[in-house]
C-alpha cells in the first residue's frame, strides 16, 4: 500500500472515530451536577448530588428523556465561591450539559450567575435564599423570604410573643440580605432598634462561646427574646453545641433556622436542642404517599436505612421533575425552549400537594415550622392553609417593592420596575 493510500486509511479510521464519539454523545442528555463535595458545604451539598443521581438514575430506568439516556457530570467546586464559576464554564463550554442542578449558598449562585447568563444555560438552585433577583437562566425552587422568614418571624411573633430578636448569620449575600429583609419588616411592626441585635460569623466558625454569651444576655432583660438564624453549613454544630452548653433551651431563647434541617441535625445530639424550630417547606416527618414513596426510594438508593432526606432535596426532587416535564412539552433541550415551557409547569411536591413554577421563575409552596424532636426529627407546629407564591423582590426594602419579574411576553424581565414601567435588569 502506497503512501498516499495509508494516509486516507488512517483519516478514513480518525474521522470514523470521531463520528462515532459525535453520534454517541448525541444519544445522551448531559446533566451537569454543581455541587460541593469538599469543604464547609459539603455537610449540606453531598446529599444533594445524591439526590439529583438517584433521580436520573430512576429517569432512565423509565427509558430516559426524548429517547436519550441521561449522562450526569459531576464536579466538585469544594466550597470554593470563584471555583463555582470555572466549573460553571467548564460544564457548559466543555461537558456541553444541557442543564445544571446546583449551588446551595447564594455567594455560589452569585459566581455562578454572569456565567450562565453569558453561555445562556440553565441552572435549578435548591436553596432558600434572599430574593431580590430573578433570572433568565435560573429557576429558584427553594424558598424566597416570604416563603420562609417572614412566616416564621409572625409564628415568633404571634405564638411565642416574642419581643427581642437576634438576627445571626454567617457572613454573605444570603444571611445579610435577609437580615436587611427581616430587620425592616421587623421594624414596620413597630419594633425598636433597640429589641433587635445582629451578627455575623464567617463560613466554619468554630468558637461560639461569647457570642452565645452575648445573645443569653441581650435575652434577659426581661422581654422574650429569639434568635433567627441564617448560620450556613458546619458551623452550626458547634453553634448549637453551644447553645447546650449554657443551658439555653428553647423555653428560654428559641432559635428558628432556615438552614438547618435533618441532614445537618443528622450529626450532633439533638437532645439538648429540642424545642428549637426550623422553617422549610417540607420536612421527612410529613405524612403523604409521595413523601413515604421518595424516602423509602431514597433509602434503598443510597443503602443506609439512617439517611434522612430534608427541604433542598425537595426542592431538588420538584425542580428535576419539572425540568422532565418541560423538555416533553418542548420536545427539545434547548434552553429557550425549555424556559419558555417551564412557566405553568406543575408536579406534586412531597407534602400532598402541587409545586407550580411560576413566570417569576419562582414556586408556589407551602410554609412549615417545624420542632426539634429528640431523635432529629421535626414535628410540625405551624403550616399555611395552601401554596404560598415566591416573591423574587421584597415589599419591604424601598428599591425593591415596586421592582416584579416576569418572563413571559410582553414584559419578559426579572427587574421590571411596575412605576416607570421600563426593564432595569436582565431581559430577552
Amino acid at each position: 500500500m502506497n503512501t498516499r493510500k495509508l494516509m486516507s486509511t488512517a483519516l478514513l479510521a480518525v474521522g470514523g472515530a470521531v463520528l462515532s464519539a459525535s453520534l454517541y454523545a448525541a444519544d445522551t442528555i448531559k446533566v451537569g451536577v454543581l455541587h460541593s463535595l469538599s469543604g464547609t458545604m459539603a455537610i449540606s451539598e453531598t446529599t444533594l448530588k445524591d439526590t439529583v443521581l438517584m433521580m436520573i438514575e430512576d429517569q432512565n430506568k423509565k427509558g430516559g428523556l426524548l429517547g436519550k439516556k441521561l449522562e450526569p457530570v459531576v464536579v466538585d467546586p469544594a466550597s470554593n465561591w470563584p471555583l463555582f464559576a470555572e466549573k460553571t464554564r467548564e460544564l457548559l463550554s466543555q461537558e456541553e450539559v444541557d442543564v445544571i442542578f446546583g449551588c446551595w449558598t447564594s455567594v455560589s449562585r452569585k459566581s455562578v450567575l454572569p456565567v450562565i447568563e453569558e453561555l445562556n444555560g440553565l441552572l435549578f438552585y435548591p436553596v432558600q435564599y434572599e430574593g431580590e433577583e430573578s433570572s433568565k437562566n435560573v429557576f429558584y425552587t427553594g424558598a424566597a423570604p416570604n416563603q420562609q422568614a417572614i412566616p416564621a418571624v409572625d409564628y415568633l411573633m404571634n405564638e411565642l410573643d416574642v419581643k427581642r430578636w437576634v438576627l445571626a448569620g454567617t457572613d454573605y449575600v444570603y444571611p445579610r440580605t435577609t437580615n436587611k429583609v427581616l430587620e425592616a419588616y421587623l421594624k414596620a411592626k413597630g419594633v425598636a432598634d433597640k429589641d433587635i441585635m445582629i451578627n455575623y460569623t464567617p463560613f466554619g466558625h468554630s468558637d461560639w462561646q461569647s457570642i452565645v454569651a452575648d445573645v443569653k444576655k441581650f435575652g434577659s432583660e426581661g422581654k422574650k427574646t429569639a434568635v433567627v438564624s441564617t448560620i450556613n453549613g458546619d458551623a452550626n454544630v458547634p453553634f448549637y453545641k453551644e447553645l447546650g452548653n449554657q443551658g439555653i433551651s428553647a423555653e428560654d431563647i428559641p432559635v428558628v433556622a432556615f438552614s438547618v434541617g435533618e441532614e445537618e441535625l443528622s450529626g450532633i445530639d439533638t437532645k439538648p436542642l429540642v424545642g428549637h424550630l426550623a422553617a422549610w417547606n417540607y420536612f421527612q416527618s410529613v405524612e403523604s404517599d409521595e413523601n413515604d414513596e421518595f424516602i423509602a426510594k431514597w433509602k434503598k438508593y443510597i443503602k443506609d436505612d439512617k439517611r434522612v432526606t430534608n427541604d433542598p432535596m425537595e426542592a431538588t426532587y420538584i425542580g428535576f421533575n419539572m425540568w422532565v416535564a418541560a423538555v416533553e412539552k418542548a420536545g427539545t433541550t434547548d434552553v429557550d425552549a425549555v424556559e419558555q415551557a417551564m412557566i405553568g409547569i406543575t408536579t406534586p411536591n412531597l407534602t400532598g400537594g402541587t409545586a407550580v413554577m411560576n413566570r417569576n421563575h419562582h414556586l408556589s409552596k407551602p410554609v412549615l415550622i417545624g420542632e426539634i424532636q429528640a431523635d432529629g426529627q421535626f414535628e410540625v407546629v405551624s403550616e399555611t392553609m395552601g401554596v404560598v407564591p415566591g416573591d423574587a423582590w421584597s415589599d419591604y426594602l424601598p428599591g425593591s417593592k415596586d421592582i416584579v419579574a416576569d418572563w413571559v411576553t410582553p414584559i419578559r424581565c426579572g427587574n421590571f420596575n411596575a412605576k416607570t414601567a421600563k426593564c432595569s435588569g436582565q431581559n430577552m
